[in-house]
């Protein structure tokens, strides 16, 4: 039997995409390594890399929890 994926995981999913999404598409506008401006380097790449975790946890916290069913005991 295949199991079905929670909603939360779906939309945890969803939210790491949209921000790697955006990331890139901002990455790809500015079109240099500055991303963020006066930020060093190495603090550009720590939020680019905490980010979508951060996203995804968020999600995956937020949403509901898909109830399972309760299968009594064989006999």
């Amino acid at each position: 039997m295949a199991r079905k994926v929670e909603r939360k995981v779906s939309w945890a999913t969803v939210g790491s995409l949209a921000a790697a999404g955006a990331v890139t598409v901002l990455n790809a506008t500015v079109g240099d390594a500055e991303l963020m401006g006066s930020l060093p380097s190495l603090a550009q790449y720590a939020i680019t890399l905490v980010v979508p975790p951060l996203v995804t946890f968020l999600g995956g916290y937020a949403a509901p929890h898909t109830p399972r069913l309760t299968v009594p005991p064989a006999e």
